[in-house]
């Protein structure tokens, strides 16, 4: 069944937009070196992103998905990382295929667009810039932006009113069950990418509205 065509849509980055694994696996294992602790490889990092760096860190620091480290652990690698992710925000990640053309397919067709992220605005402005899509986006929403974050709704109800739309014509595009839930109690319909990152579980037992497996998809739906 097609989709209503929204008046905004609302993009996620990591794991929607970007892959940006290869960069934050490697800040990752670099901090753990400094820490003198294993490395932890780029498959598991792909598993554990999408919480914010923030946790990804307490995930590489416990080699686990859940769980909290010790604090005194967390506050001596919590700068280490930060510190190497701000100067490597982009060397490795890179765009999905057909995002740019998707993105231009939706401004093309009277969508405006913003992006909505729990990655911090210091990481996030620069990914934008760097991989050249920036300047689709009227407003970017990250993860410090608000007190709140996804899954949350409070970023995307945020979109909404910077658009001054209601919710019901409001889309999220987006890789995560972060995703859906935030879009499910904001009010907004959600589209999922299907290579995106869920902790390794299909994104469709989350039942989005629809899932498509590259942006170039994004014009069937309607």
């Amino acid at each position: 069944m097609p989709l209503k065509k929204p008046e905004i849509a609302l993009i996620d980055l990591d794991g929607t937009l970007v892959d940006s694994v290869p960069d934050l696996a490697w800040c990752t294992d670099e901090m753990m070196k400094a820490l003198g602790m294993p490395v932890r490889g780029e498959t598991k990092v792909r598993n554990w992103v999408g919480n914010g760096v923030e946790r990804l860190i307490k995930r590489a620091l416990l080699d686990q998905l859940e769980g909290e480290p010790a604090e005194v652990l967390y506050a001596k690698a919590a700068p280490i990382f930060m510190a190497l992710y701000a100067e490597n925000p982009s060397e490795r990640s890179q765009l999905y295929p057909h995002v740019r053309e998707g993105l231009q397919w939706l401004k093309d067709n009277g969508i405006r667009l913003g992006c909505v992220t729990n990655k911090d605005a210091q990481f996030t402005l620069p990914i934008l810039q760097n991989l050249g899509i920036a300047d689709f986006f009227e407003i970017v929403i990250s993860g410090d932006t608000l007190p709140l974050k996804k899954p949350h709704p409070a970023p995307l109800l945020h979109g909404a009113e910077f658009f001054g739309v209601t919710p019901d014509k409001a889309m999220m595009i987006g890789d995560s069950i972060s995703d859906v839930k935030a879009s499910r109690a904001a009010g907004f319909s959600i589209v999922c990418m299907s290579y995106g990152y869920n902790h390794g579980v299909d994104i469709r037992t989350a039942e989005p509205d629809a899932v498509i497996d590259t942006f170039a998809e994004l014009e069937s739906l309607f």
